[in-house]
């Protein structure tokens, strides 16, 4: 396995939107295409979606985000994990934990020392995995997800 970041581009853009997760987590993150627009909209820097790939395949798709003014109000800034869509047939391989080492890498690259991540609760949802990489809840929720975070 050699994965690695790409960035999304007109040449691999069908690709990327046709990602798809399992039927049973679709309730739970959000598609490629609805990533890529909240990417289009939000100001240059902010979004950093990709795609993750290995050997030539798509396997994943990853968006972190970078300094958030968290409360609008210059108190808190936040980098975290935005969206993690790993493809139904290429789940627990790995890519999913080199989505969040490269997320991981990028905020340390920019400064920071913590990455943020939400997931849904309950026994379909994410939980366990974020939990294996380190991450702990915080107390805080969005809207019905845990927010967790990873001191790196």
């Amino acid at each position: 396995m050699t994965p690695r970041l790409e960035v999304v581009t007109p040449r691999n853009f069908e690709t990327a939107v046709a990602l798809r997760v399992r039927p049973d987590q679709e309730h739970a993150v959000a598609p490629v295409v609805r990533s890529l627009a909240e990417a289009y909209v939000h100001p240059d820097g902010v979004a950093w979606p990709r795609l993750i790939t290995d050997d030539g395949r798509t396997v994943g798709f990853v968006m972190a985000y970078f300094g958030i003014d968290w409360h609008g109000d210059g108190s808190l800034y936040r980098s975290g994990l935005w969206r993690l869509n790993i493809a139904a047939g290429e789940q627990g391989r790995g890519y999913g934990r080199f989505a969040v080492d490269a997320v991981a890498t990028e905020i340390r690259r920019r400064g920071g020392t913590h990455l943020y991540a939400s997931w849904h609760p309950g026994t379909h949802g994410p939980g366990d995995f974020y939990t294996r990489l380190g991450f702990h809840p915080t107390g805080e929720t969005d809207g019905d997800q845990v927010v967790g975070v990873l001191e790196l």
